[in-house]
């Protein structure tokens, strides 16, 4: 008898004891495309001389014609920006050896100076000419160009209603084959990116002609939002 009584408490709180709760954090992922409405290009000009006030001044009147150019086309000032600028020296190598048999060290042969500047262009249907007239007036060097979206808010926002959408649906089928339900939303974790065409480069030579306008292709952007999210889980034994 006593034995038995002992063990009745045992089992009123096991009766007592809810049913087994949890959480499950699933991944979610939406995606946007869209094509772009604006490019980035770096064009520049090298120059050579004798010296470095020489490649300079070479290099500051062909600059000047270059965004002179690129004003005419309709690019406003704040959309160009210098993003490189550099002197330096030529150098000669010689085979030839001092009396211990050492290389003797190079000699300057003139400089070189180059100049960059970031462009950006807003009407994409204007690309092509501008990348044309920009080597007309004398960019010897285009270092790439890439393509982007002004205002991406809106595509986030919609990449984010489908990546939740997307673990929700998941946790879902979750919950369901582990005998449950989802409870409340406890967090959502976000992280997004882009992937977009990459640059390419353009290698301009001075002696080209003016010809039909570049032909460019801009593609379609992805942007895409990643996030985890945790619910509780509720046992449907509840």
């Amino acid at each position: 008898m006593r034995l038995s009584s002992a063990l009745v408490p045992f089992a009123l709180i096991a009766t007592a004891i809810p049913a087994y709760a949890g959480s499950i954090t699933i991944e979610g992922q939406g995606e946007v495309r869209a094509a772009p409405d604006m490019a980035m290009i770096s064009s520049g000009v090298t120059t050579q001389g004798s010296t470095a006030r020489e490649a300079l001044d070479a290099n500051t009147a062909s600059m000047a014609e270059l965004i002179a150019a690129l004003k005419a086309e309709g690019i406003e000032a704040r959309d160009i920006q210098t993003s490189g600028f550099s002197v330096s020296p030529n150098y000669v190598y010689s085979d030839a050896r001092d009396e211990n048999g050492y290389s003797l060290p190079p000699k300057i042969n003139g400089y070189q100076v180059s100049n960059t500047v970031s462009v950006a262009v807003r009407d994409l249907a204007e690309l092509g000419s501008i990348l044309d007239k920009s080597v007309t007036v004398g960019a010897n060097t285009i270092n790439g160009v890439s393509f982007s979206v002004a205002d991406p808010a809106e595509l986030y926002n919609e990449a984010r209603k489908s990546a939740f959408a997307d673990a929700r649906k998941k946790a879902e089928l979750y919950a369901t084959a582990a005998g449950a339900t989802l409870g409340e939303l406890e967090s959502i974790v976000e992280s997004q990116g882009f992937n977009s065409p990459q640059p390419y480069p353009m290698y301009a030579r001075a002696e080209m002609a003016a010809s039909a306008p570049v032909p460019v292709e801009a593609g379609e952007m992805s942007f895409a939002i990643t996030v985890k999210v945790e619910w509780d889980l509720d046992n449907k034994a509840n």
